[in-house]
């Protein structure tokens, strides 16, 4: 019996000057994979989409707090985020308050959405839906 391995649909959503982002993308390109790239800069943050990346990894993990953009904000706009309306609406005003990359997976019946590049974590991934 042959299996055939089918290729997830992949987006990735980032910013082309972000280290991590061109990380995540060599390594997409490495394995094989083709993916679809949003830039944040250029094409903004999809608001529908905000509501599935929050709900699959919260806005805690979301909200990029070490990062220079957070650090740049006063204390007020940092303790006025407090919820995933507050965090939305941050994320929309200053895209590059995002954690990146935001990756979307589909494959078969499953779907995923990853925040950072864990090389181990998205070959599991990859491999659970290439195989369905």
């Amino acid at each position: 019996m042959m299996v055939t391995m089918k290729t997830p649909h992949i987006t990735l959503y980032g910013i082309t000057n972000c280290d991590t982002v061109k990380k995540a993308r060599a390594w997409l390109t490495d394995q094989g994979l083709e993916y679809a790239f949003h830039d944040f800069k250029k094409q903004g943050v999809p608001a529908e989409r905000l509501p599935d990346w929050l709900a699959a990894a919260g806005w805690q993990k979301l909200v990029n707090r070490q990062g220079t953009t957070w650090r740049k904000l006063d204390p007020g706009a940092q303790a006025a985020v407090q919820d995933d309306a507050s965090a939305s609406a941050l994320m929309q005003a200053q895209p590059s308050i995002i954690k990146r990359p935001v990756v979307e997976w589909q494959g078969g019946q499953h779907s995923a959405i990853t925040v950072g590049f864990d090389a181990a974590q998205w070959q599991a991934l990859q491999e659970t839906l290439s195989s369905e």
